[in-house]
C-alpha cells in the first residue's frame, strides 16, 4: 500500500512538471491543456481548443505539441521530470470526452453527459442527461428518463463522459432529402448531358 502511495505521488509529481511545460506552448498556439495523465511509463497529453471554438483540434496541431513538447523534454533533464522509459502520447479529447475534474465537468455543462457511480445515489448507480452545473464538489444533471434534476456527488462517480447526440437523418424521399440532393453540386455526367 505505501508503495502505491509513493508511485502515485511520483506521478501527481510528472504530471504537474509536464503541466509547467507545457502550457506556454499550448497558449503560444492558441490551445488548451484538456487533460494530463501518466501511469506505466505512458505520458498522455490532452489538448483542446478553448471552449466556443468553431473546430476541435486537427492532426497537423496534434503533430505540432508533440514535436515541441517532445523537444523540451529532449532539452531538460528527462529523468528529473520523468523517471526511465516513457511513451509521448498528443490527443485530442474526441467526441465524447472523459470527465475526470470539476474542471472538466464545468467546461461540458450544457452537453448530454452519461455516469456510472460507485454507489447508487436515489436507489440508481447509471444516469444520463444533460448537465445543468457543476461545482468542484457536485454535478447537477437533468435525467432523460424521468427529467428530474439529480444532484451527484463528484466523489461517488465512478467514470463519467460526454455523450454525442447525433442528429435525426431525413429519409430518403422526404422533401428535406430532396432539398439536399437538389442543393448538392452536379456530377460531370449530368454537366456534360445538359
Amino acid at each position: 500500500m505505501a508503495q502505491n502511495m509513493a508511485q502515485n505521488m511520483a506521478d501527481n509529481a510528472v504530471v504537474t512538471a509536464i503541466t509547467a511545460l507545457v502550457s506556454p506552448i499550448l497558449r503560444d498556439l492558441s490551445l488548451e491543456l484538456y487533460d494530463c495523465e501518466y501511469a506505466g511509463g505512458v505520458l498522455k497529453v490532452t489538448i483542446d481548443t478553448p471552449p466556443g471554438s468553431e473546430a476541435g483540434v486537427d492532426l497537423e496541431q496534434l503533430a505540432l505539441v508533440t514535436r515541441l513538447l517532445g523537444r523540451e523534454l529532449d532539452h531538460d533533464d528527462n529523468d528529473v521530470i520523468i523517471p526511465g522509459k516513457y511513451t509521448l502520447e498528443v490527443t485530442s479529447p474526441g467526441l465524447e470526452r472523459t470527465l475526470r475534474t470539476p474542471a472538466h465537468y464545468q467546461r461540458e455543462t450544457g452537453k448530454v453527459i452519461s455516469v456510472r457511480l460507485i454507489q447508487p445515489v436515489a436507489d440508481q448507480r447509471r444516469f444520463q442527461g444533460v448537465l445543468l452545473s457543476a461545482t468542484d464538489t457536485h454535478a447537477s444533471l437533468r435525467r432523460e428518463d424521468t427529467n428530474e434534476t439529480v444532484e451527484i456527488p463528484l466523489h461517488l462517480i465512478d467514470k463519467a463522459r460526454t455523450v454525442f447526440v447525433w442528429g435525426p437523418q431525413p429519409k430518403p424521399n422526404s422533401p428535406e432529402a430532396r432539398a439536399a440532393r437538389r442543393g448538392a453540386p452536379r456530377s460531370n455526367s449530368e454537366v456534360n448531358a445538359t
